[in-house]
């Protein structure tokens, strides 16, 4: 693994890098509250087949500058002008928790300039299930971040055990995050910018999904998923199926994890939606 830092607009991205430019090219984007070395124990390998991009995302961990907005489709923005400055041309983006969201953003906001995307721990806002989500008093997080001001207010000074909650309430039991990978994490919140980096990615959930209403509300066709749910569309294009296959666990996260499997060679999609524990 190497490094080095990446310009999107005005922001500058940290990146861990692993593979040769030549290979197809893989970004990896982490959720909150993690950092880029989410992806250190698996970068490497990757790097064996892929040219493997893992950024911190923008004003977390070393990454610097503030972007133009904390909404999922800036991001992707951001992070897809950064990974071609790299030399990532039509990548997989795959990512997990917040990360997850900025690549469905990918897919739907920029489909031609990526290969695919593979989403996972993660709920979309505004799509099903993100009601029954954000109602599950398990999951007040997603409303107390969204509050202006209150969760740097509370949570400065006090972040290490403020996320060790979320790693221990929201991870494996079996396999419990270790103490080094707690404290990285940590150390990636712990300037003022970064914090509330973290912070207005909730904040931005309500625009995300008064953008899926108008969506909605205007009939117009998700490009990734087929409103009629088990059933093709009409051009046969797209496919969505909703299994559950057990119980899942990671770090972070909440609701329903998922993965978008994109093959747009074949224009064919499909989702695999499986209920994970909190």
């Amino acid at each position: 693994m190497r490094t080095t830092v990446a310009k999107g607009g005005s922001v500058e991205l940290f990146a861990r890098i692993a593979g040769d430019r030549s290979d197809p090219a893989l970004i990896l984007l982490h959720g909150w509250p993690h950092d880029g070395s989410l992806y250190d124990p698996v970068i490497d390998r990757l790097g064996e087949r892929f040219f493997t991009i893992a950024f911190d995302l923008p004003a977390i961990g070393r990454s610097t500058g503030a972007p133009p907005s904390a909404e999922k489709a800036t991001l992707a923005s951001v992070i897809l002008d950064a990974a071609a400055s790299l030399g990532a041309e039509r990548p997989v983006v795959a990512g997990i928790d917040v990360g997850g969201m900025i690549a469905y953003s990918a897919a739907r906001d920029f489909a031609e300039r990526i290969h695919g995307v593979a989403i996972g721990n993660t709920v979309i806002p505004g799509l099903d299930p993100w009601q029954k989500v954000i109602s599950d008093p398990r999951i007040f997080h997603f409303a107390l971040h969204a509050v202006p001001d209150l969760p740097e207010l509370l949570v400065t000074g006090r972040e290490r055990p403020y996320f060790d909650f979320f790693f221990d309430f929201l991870g494996s039991k079996q396999r419990p995050l270790p103490n080094t990978m707690r404290d990285a994490f940590t150390r990636a919140y712990l300037r003022p910018e970064a914090l509330s980096a973290g912070f207005d990615w909730y904040r931005a959930f309500a625009r995300g999904c008064a953008r899926e209403r108008t969506a909605e509300a205007a009939h117009h066709a998700d490009p990734l998923f087929s409103r009629r749910r088990g059933r093709p569309d009409a051009g046969g294009l797209c496919r969505r199926t909703a299994t559950r296959r057990g119980r899942a666990s990671h770090q972070s996260g909440a609701g329903r994890r998922g993965r978008i499997h994109a093959d747009r060679d074949a224009r064919r999609i499909r989702v695999d939606d499986r209920r994970f524990r909190n």
